[in-house]
């Protein structure tokens, strides 16, 4: 019995393998890291952007997996739901730009002026939508 037990467990680590060097490849080809930094002229810092998304991974893994207890709850699930947000709408819009998205609604909707607002808009109406299914389609927990 212990043979198959060894053996999900290889195929498990080896997928999660395959998967996470897809995503790091994905990440790495439409350049977010750097367009990050370039954009906040914070470039001396990619190793630490490139630290913290690692050790990100690697930390959501280790709690989901084991079902680790982890301290200061609420504080750190705030702290956890807001980083995540940036890192999924930083990798959204990186990945819009790289195939020109924005740029071709902007041209066929003849908009010149207010592009800024324009994404603001849409960014809210993300976080608007997120927090309507969160708020009433998640399973209520008693606590």
């Amino acid at each position: 019995m212990w043979i198959k037990e060894i053996f999900l467990g290889f195929i498990g680590l080896t997928s999660g393998l395959a998967v996470s060097a897809a995503v790091f490849a994905f990440m790495i080809t439409i350049g977010i890291v750097p367009r990050l930094a370039g954009k906040t002229h914070t470039s001396k810092y990619v190793l630490v952007y490139e630290h913290a998304i690692l050790l990100g991974g690697v930390f959501g893994v280790l709690v989901s997996v084991f079902s680790l207890k982890v301290p200061l709850g609420g504080i750190l699930l705030c702290a956890f739901g807001l980083a995540s947000g940036i890192y999924t709408g930083a990798l959204a819009v990186a990945l819009a730009e790289i195939l020109n998205a924005f740029p071709i609604l902007f041209r066929r909707a003849k908009l010149k002026l207010g592009l800024e607002w324009t994404l603001v808009a849409m960014a809210l109406g993300k976080l608007a939508g997120a927090l309507y299914f969160y708020a009433n389609h998640m399973p209520k927990t008693g606590g």
